[in-house]
């Protein structure tokens, strides 16, 4: 894969920290996945936190800002200036809105930092497709280096990177089970149609009216019917994923994003069209299988659904799988976090690929239950 190669140039860090622990810097962490990256930075056995950036809350005590974190950590928050980074830290979390990361990044990447950055600006391969959905991309010199932050897809190439692009959180959770099927060449790559609903942090803490708690609460809505920005990416590796399995022709996802009343948590269902015959059992088979040495991705038994509740606070995507006989569809069902295996955990579990470590290291946390 040619990003992999350029992502790992000369001027990159070491590719293996295997023993070694490394200072991180987390950009914007002072909203929900930087906050969520915090968390897991802390208890880390390899990450030491050398800064967190935030220019609302710059010169304020992490613990003081966030009482949740009090005790944990000594800094203060402190404003942006990738510059000063340089010799403090030896990677980076960006957690930035699309566009206002790319500069981040490529400034953070010119002080050789190894960087994993959590917008979109550096997830599509196809740069005008970029700009068609997001506008002028602002680091171009950077555009196609990155590896995409997958690792149950991109294990490999993951390992010594030093730009990663950590996958959407609602691409995560219609990847995840349709991937192995359309590398198989079990289903078509046209039409797929994916129905999420997602928990309000995934909006971050912008005020809008459709996120306060009287118009939420007991409500359940539709937005940005086949017009979600992650369309193109969950097409991109379907595509992918698709050629791997023999498919030509094109590859299309209609995306319906919906929003629940919750705080955390992706309910995911994917309609796939069989190619030929093809069972539930089957597909469960094939799952499990492509997933046998994911540590972060459990197959359910035959006529269990994946629930919120089971993956809440956890780096963990559960995957279920159903099949319609009358009308050849596979219908495929996952469950995630979508500020841990959605954004900060899969961050994290990139990086630990990247340094040489156990991708779980970190992130073994369970569930949180009930």
């Amino acid at each position: 894969m040619g990003s992999a190669a350029h992502a790992r140039a000369s001027s990159s860090p070491s590719a293996d920290c295997a023993g070694l622990a490394v200072k991180v810097a987390v950009a914007g962490a002072s909203g929900y996945t930087g906050l969520e990256l915090l968390r897991i930075v802390q208890r880390h056995p390899q990450l030491e936190l050398a800064a967190a950036t935030s220019e609302q809350r710059a010169g304020q005590g992490i613990g003081e800002a966030f009482p949740a974190l009090r005790g944990l950590f000594s800094q203060a928050f402190e404003p942006l200036h990738p510059e000063r980074l340089a010799g403090r830290a030896e990677a980076a979390f960006v957690c930035l809105p699309h566009a206002s990361a790319a500069p981040v990044v490529a400034a953070l990447r010119a002080q050789g930092l190894r960087v994993v950055d959590l917008s979109a600006d550096f997830r599509l391969r196809d740069r005008a497709l970029y700009e068609e959905w997001y506008g002028p991309h602002k680091a171009p010199e950077l555009f196609g280096q990155a590896v995409y932050g997958l690792p149950e897809v991109y294990r490999e190439e993951l390992r010594g990177a030093a730009l990663i692009a950590a996958a959407g959180c609602y691409p995560t959770g219609a990847l995840l089970p349709m991937l192995p099927l359309l590398r198989a060449g079990v289903v078509r790559p046209a039409p797929i149609a994916v129905d999420a609903k997602s928990g309000v942090s995934g909006a971050g803490r912008s005020l809008q009216e459709g996120y306060l708690f009287g118009e939420l609460d007991s409500n359940l809505r539709a937005y940005k019917v086949a017009a979600h920005r992650h369309a193109p990416e969950m097409e991109q590796e379907a595509r992918r994923a698709a050629e791997a399995g023999g498919a030509s022709g094109a590859v299309s996802v209609t995306f319906v994003p919906q929003l629940l009343p919750v705080i955390r948590g992706i309910a995911t269902t994917v309609f796939l069209h069989c190619a030929r015959e093809f069972s539930a059992a089957q597909a469960r088979e094939l799952l499990q299988a492509a997933y046998a040495d994911a540590p972060f991705v459990r197959v359910l038994p035959e006529g269990e659904t994946p629930s919120l509740s089971a993956v809440r606070g956890s780096n963990f995507c559960d995957v279920g799988v159903f099949a319609d006989e009358r009308s050849g569809l596979l219908v495929c069902l996952s469950a995630l976090d979508n500020l841990v295996k959605g954004a900060s955990g899969q961050a994290v579990q990139c990086l630990n690929l990247a340094c040489g470590w156990p991708e779980t290291l970190g992130l073994e946390e369970a569930p949180l239950t009930p």
